[in-house]
């Protein structure tokens, strides 16, 4: 089981990854004037960011049985701490990049280690929880960039160091980890056919691969497409922002629905409803609203899927790793690629260019509730599995 203090960290440390994860871009400013690189260069910091937290997820996977999933939390966090306060204190560039991979290390252990602990240690509140959990992922996204604000760009590093800190003071509430990731039971009718699984699991990949790449689209082409239809700079930016709190807001409020409905008909009318906004979205007029609401459906997906898929591949134990790993490189691929469609078609496609992989993500997830249908399964969410002590403690 996992106790009541180990929650409140486990909330907290995700407050941590979402502020750490957004601080890198409004500190591009600094960076270039400390470290005399280009704009695109400073740009790096997140991409080797992302390059560790890939890495970190795949090592926490494979690592998990031998040394427990207590003892790699923590080792995750020790790597946040000491890679943060490196890229604080660092005087060149490339010991910056290195110690931005050392806090991605620690960021994937963390991402992939709590999501994974939170999909199988809360029965049929498992759904609720992750929603949970990953709300305050957003709240972290949202007051990093603004403390960066308040404080000034160039005091990013004492961002980084009172971070690594929080990181250090989290480590006591893991003794509130007393179980680990509860393998799934397979039941008749639980879950697809082991010939059927490998489309089962690629269709859940490529649903998390194209809803973060939406989710980084619209925020990083939004103040432009808004532009483009006649608001201005101060308007776009302040849409973008309420699109961001819009995602918080969403998961929070997919807590209870969590509890009533189960995780496929959310995620599908999630992806359906998202698709529907971006159709909105080329219309100046309802422009901000339609990216609001994209941020409210596209907000359960990446929490809810993920006990949806544990019961639909109870077999597979690396489709969870599989899926945030899949994640994180949709959200590194496809900005490059979003831009390069838009230099050919201009940005007033954005919105056409979204729906299109909503609409993927619709149709996936209305095959994938047609192919893991179980007729025994109620209205809300079933107990994943039974929980199995942690090993290395």
């Amino acid at each position: 089981m996992v106790s009541a203090a180990a929650v409140v960290a486990s909330c907290v440390g995700f407050v941590v990854i979402g502020a750490l994860q957004a601080l890198y871009g409004p500190a591009i400013p600094e960076i270039r004037v400390k470290y005399g690189v280009a704009s695109g260069v400073a740009g790096l910091g997140l991409s080797a960011h992302f390059v560790g937290a890939l890495l970190g997820v795949l090592l926490f996977f494979r690592l998990r049985a031998r040394f427990g999933t207590r003892r790699l939390l923590g080792m995750s966090y020790g790597l946040m701490a000491a890679g943060s306060l490196a890229f604080a204190a660092a005087h060149t560039w490339p010991v910056a990049l290195t110690a931005a991979t050392v806090v991605g290390l620690g960021f994937g252990g963390i991402d992939y280690g709590l999501n994974q602990l939170f999909a199988t240690g809360f029965g049929r509140r498992s759904t609720a929880m992750l929603n949970l959990l990953n709300a305050h992922f957003g709240i972290g996204a949202v007051a990093g960039p603004a403390l960066v604000g308040w404080l000034g760009a160039r005091h990013y590093p004492w961002l980084f160091v009172a971070l690594a800190v929080l990181c250090l003071f989290l480590l006591p509430g893991l003794r509130g980890v007393r179980s680990g990731d509860g393998e799934a039971v397979s039941t008749p009718g639980s879950a697809a056919a082991p010939s059927r699984l490998v489309p089962v699991v690629a269709a859940f990949i490529v649903i998390y691969v194209l809803h973060v790449a939406i989710e980084t689209g619209v925020g990083g082409w939004e103040p432009t497409q808004l532009a483009a239809v006649g608001y201005s700079a101060s308007a776009a930016a302040v849409a973008t922002s309420g699109y961001w709190l819009a995602m918080t807001v969403g998961r929070f409020l997919a807590v209870p629905l969590t509890l009533r409905f189960p995780a496929p008909l959310i995620v599908t009318v999630s992806c359906i409803g998202m698709a529907a906004c971006l159709i909105m979205a080329p219309v100046a007029a309802l422009a901000p609203y339609a990216y609001l609401g994209v941020g409210l459906f596209i907000a359960p997906i990446f929490p809810t899927a993920l006990p949806w898929l544990s019961r639909a591949a109870p077999t597979v134990a690396s489709a969870s790793a599989f899926v945030i790993a899949a994640s994180m490189i949709g959200g590194v691929a496809f900005p490059p690629l979003l831009g390069a469609m838009i230099d050919e078609v201009g940005v007033r496609a954005v919105p056409a260019l979204l729906f299109g992989l909503a609409l993927v993500c619709g149709m996936l997830s209305v095959w994938l509730r047609r192919t893991t249908a179980d007729p025994a399964v109620s209205r809300a969410d079933p107990p994943l599995a039974a929980p199995q002590p942690v090993g290395g403690d």
